[in-house]
Protein backbone atom coordinates (compact mmCIF):
# COMPACT_ATOMS: atom_id res chain seq x y z
CA UNK A 1 0.00 0.00 0.00
CA UNK A 2 1.46 3.51 -0.66
CA UNK A 3 2.10 6.10 1.50
CA UNK A 4 -0.67 8.50 0.24
CA UNK A 5 -2.76 5.58 0.71
CA UNK A 6 -1.87 4.90 4.54
CA UNK A 7 -2.29 8.48 5.24
CA UNK A 8 -5.32 9.09 3.67
CA UNK A 9 -7.14 5.66 5.59
CA UNK A 10 -5.64 6.24 9.10
CA UNK A 11 -6.59 10.08 8.98
CA UNK A 12 -10.01 8.75 7.69
CA UNK A 13 -9.67 6.36 10.92
CA UNK A 14 -9.19 9.20 13.29
CA UNK A 15 -11.38 11.50 11.83
CA UNK A 16 -14.30 8.96 11.88
CA UNK A 17 -13.76 8.65 16.10
CA UNK A 18 -16.51 10.46 17.55
CA UNK A 19 -16.12 13.79 19.18
CA UNK A 20 -16.68 12.57 22.82
CA UNK A 21 -14.10 9.42 22.00
CA UNK A 22 -11.66 11.45 20.83
CA UNK A 23 -11.38 13.61 23.66
CA UNK A 24 -11.59 11.11 26.02
CA UNK A 25 -8.35 9.28 24.41
CA UNK A 26 -6.94 12.71 23.97
CA UNK A 27 -6.66 13.52 27.91
CA UNK A 28 -5.84 9.85 28.32
CA UNK A 29 -2.66 10.44 26.13
CA UNK A 30 -1.70 13.87 27.59
CA UNK A 31 -1.84 11.69 30.89
CA UNK A 32 0.97 9.35 29.98
CA UNK A 33 2.79 11.71 28.24
CA UNK A 34 3.24 13.87 31.36
CA UNK A 35 4.56 10.68 33.40
CA UNK A 36 7.26 9.32 30.88
CA UNK A 37 10.63 10.05 31.86
CA UNK A 38 11.74 11.53 28.39
CA UNK A 39 9.41 14.53 29.77
CA UNK A 40 9.57 14.77 33.44
CA UNK A 41 13.32 14.77 32.72
CA UNK A 42 13.31 17.89 30.09
CA UNK A 43 13.44 21.70 30.79
CA UNK A 44 12.47 22.37 27.29
CA UNK A 45 9.70 20.34 25.38
CA UNK A 46 8.77 21.06 22.21
CA UNK A 47 5.26 19.91 20.89
CA UNK A 48 2.68 20.63 18.22
CA UNK A 49 -0.92 22.46 18.70
CA UNK A 50 -3.71 20.38 17.36
CA UNK A 51 -5.89 21.13 14.36
CA UNK A 52 -8.87 18.88 13.42
CA UNK A 53 -8.98 15.69 14.71
CA UNK A 54 -5.37 15.32 15.99
CA UNK A 55 -4.96 14.43 19.78
CA UNK A 56 -5.60 17.26 21.29
CA UNK A 57 -2.41 17.70 22.90
CA UNK A 58 -2.87 21.60 25.13
CA UNK A 59 -3.47 19.68 28.01
CA UNK A 60 -0.05 18.74 27.99
CA UNK A 61 0.89 22.51 26.96
CA UNK A 62 -0.89 24.17 29.73
CA UNK A 63 0.41 21.55 32.01
CA UNK A 64 4.02 22.09 31.01
CA UNK A 65 3.98 25.85 31.20
CA UNK A 66 2.46 25.16 35.21
CA UNK A 67 5.56 22.97 35.93
CA UNK A 68 7.84 26.05 34.67
CA UNK A 69 9.06 24.28 31.49
CA UNK A 70 10.32 26.54 28.57
CA UNK A 71 7.78 25.63 26.27
CA UNK A 72 8.59 25.45 22.22
CA UNK A 73 5.86 25.19 19.15
CA UNK A 74 6.18 24.85 15.54
CA UNK A 75 5.86 28.19 13.27
CA UNK A 76 5.95 27.02 9.44
CA UNK A 77 8.53 29.45 7.85
CA UNK A 78 8.53 28.10 4.22
CA UNK A 79 8.96 24.86 2.24
CA UNK A 80 10.73 22.24 4.41
CA UNK A 81 11.09 24.51 7.05
CA UNK A 82 9.98 25.24 10.60
CA UNK A 83 11.04 26.94 13.66
CA UNK A 84 10.36 25.99 17.18
CA UNK A 85 9.04 28.99 19.33
CA UNK A 86 8.56 29.65 22.63
CA UNK A 87 5.08 30.48 23.91
CA UNK A 88 4.30 31.40 27.93
CA UNK A 89 0.40 32.22 27.29
CA UNK A 90 -1.46 29.64 24.94
CA UNK A 91 -4.44 31.73 24.42
CA UNK A 92 -2.56 35.26 23.20
CA UNK A 93 0.69 33.46 21.98
CA UNK A 94 -1.04 31.58 19.24
CA UNK A 95 -2.82 32.61 15.88
CA UNK A 96 -3.95 30.79 12.84
CA UNK A 97 -0.95 30.44 10.49
CA UNK A 98 0.08 28.21 7.38
CA UNK A 99 -3.51 26.25 6.50
CA UNK A 100 -5.09 27.51 9.49
CA UNK A 101 -3.10 25.20 12.08
CA UNK A 102 -2.50 27.62 15.17
CA UNK A 103 0.87 28.84 15.67
CA UNK A 104 2.99 31.23 17.59
CA UNK A 105 3.50 34.88 16.81
CA UNK A 106 5.99 36.29 14.57
CA UNK A 107 7.64 38.59 17.44
CA UNK A 108 7.92 35.71 19.66
CA UNK A 109 11.47 34.35 20.77
CA UNK A 110 12.91 31.12 18.15
CA UNK A 111 14.10 28.15 20.88
CA UNK A 112 17.60 26.97 19.37
CA UNK A 113 16.69 23.30 18.17
CA UNK A 114 19.64 22.44 20.23
CA UNK A 115 18.08 23.49 23.66
CA UNK A 116 15.26 21.17 23.12
CA UNK A 117 14.91 18.24 25.57
CA UNK A 118 11.70 16.10 24.31
CA UNK A 119 10.32 16.76 20.92
CA UNK A 120 6.22 15.54 20.61
CA UNK A 121 5.71 15.27 17.14
CA UNK A 122 1.74 14.78 15.26
CA UNK A 123 1.52 12.54 12.57
CA UNK A 124 -1.33 10.55 10.00
CA UNK A 125 -0.11 7.03 10.96
CA UNK A 126 1.85 5.22 12.61
CA UNK A 127 3.17 1.50 13.22
CA UNK A 128 5.30 -0.13 16.05
CA UNK A 129 8.12 0.28 15.11
CA UNK A 130 8.05 4.10 15.32
CA UNK A 131 7.97 4.56 11.72
CA UNK A 132 5.64 7.36 10.95
CA UNK A 133 3.66 9.11 8.04
CA UNK A 134 3.24 12.78 8.24
CA UNK A 135 1.27 15.25 6.40
CA UNK A 136 3.28 15.15 3.49
CA UNK A 137 5.38 18.50 3.67
CA UNK A 138 8.51 17.01 5.35
CA UNK A 139 9.25 19.75 8.41
CA UNK A 140 9.26 17.69 11.14
CA UNK A 141 11.43 14.70 8.91
CA UNK A 142 14.00 18.39 8.31
CA UNK A 143 14.00 19.58 11.43
CA UNK A 144 14.66 16.59 13.67
CA UNK A 145 18.24 16.78 11.79
CA UNK A 146 19.05 19.99 13.57
CA UNK A 147 18.21 18.30 17.11
CA UNK A 148 20.94 17.48 19.53
CA UNK A 149 21.75 13.62 18.59
CA UNK A 150 19.83 11.12 21.30
CA UNK A 151 16.94 13.77 21.57
CA UNK A 152 13.67 11.93 22.65
CA UNK A 153 11.15 12.60 19.50
CA UNK A 154 7.86 10.97 21.09
CA UNK A 155 4.79 10.44 19.33
CA UNK A 156 1.32 10.94 20.03
CA UNK A 157 -1.83 9.06 18.40
CA UNK A 158 -4.88 7.55 18.62
CA UNK A 159 -5.07 3.33 18.47
CA UNK A 160 -7.05 4.57 15.21
CA UNK A 161 -4.15 5.97 13.65
CA UNK A 162 -1.75 2.54 13.96
CA UNK A 163 -0.82 0.32 11.23
CA UNK A 164 0.73 -2.99 10.89
CA UNK A 165 3.43 -1.80 8.32
CA UNK A 166 4.00 1.58 7.71
CA UNK A 167 5.58 2.55 3.88
CA UNK A 168 8.73 4.56 4.75
CA UNK A 169 11.54 6.28 2.87
CA UNK A 170 15.11 6.85 4.01
CA UNK A 171 14.18 10.10 4.64
CA UNK A 172 11.37 9.75 6.91
CA UNK A 173 12.31 10.25 10.71
CA UNK A 174 11.35 7.16 13.38
CA UNK A 175 9.84 7.96 16.72
CA UNK A 176 11.43 7.07 19.87
CA UNK A 177 7.90 5.49 21.26
CA UNK A 178 4.24 6.32 20.31
CA UNK A 179 1.73 7.33 23.10
CA UNK A 180 -1.55 6.28 22.83
CA UNK A 181 -4.88 5.88 24.91
CA UNK A 182 -4.03 2.92 25.51
CA UNK A 183 0.02 2.05 26.00
CA UNK A 184 3.93 3.33 24.76
CA UNK A 185 4.87 1.71 22.00
CA UNK A 186 8.86 1.91 21.95
CA UNK A 187 10.26 1.29 18.44
CA UNK A 188 12.79 -0.24 17.41
CA UNK A 189 14.94 2.24 15.73
CA UNK A 190 14.97 4.31 18.95
CA UNK A 191 14.44 3.41 22.58
CA UNK A 192 14.28 -0.49 23.29
CA UNK A 193 11.73 -2.15 25.27
CA UNK A 194 8.90 -2.96 23.41
CA UNK A 195 5.24 -2.24 24.93
CA UNK A 196 4.14 -0.94 27.99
Amino acid sequence: MSKATQRVRAIAHRDALHPATRARASAAICARLEDMPEVTSAACVFCYVPFRTEVDTLPFLYTMLAQGKVVATPRVEGPRTMHAVRVTDLDADLEAGHWGIPEPRRDLEIVAPATIDVMICPGAAFDDQGHRIGYGGGFYDTFVEQLRPGVPRLAVAFEAQLLENVTCEDHDACVHAIVTERRVIRGTDGDPGGTR
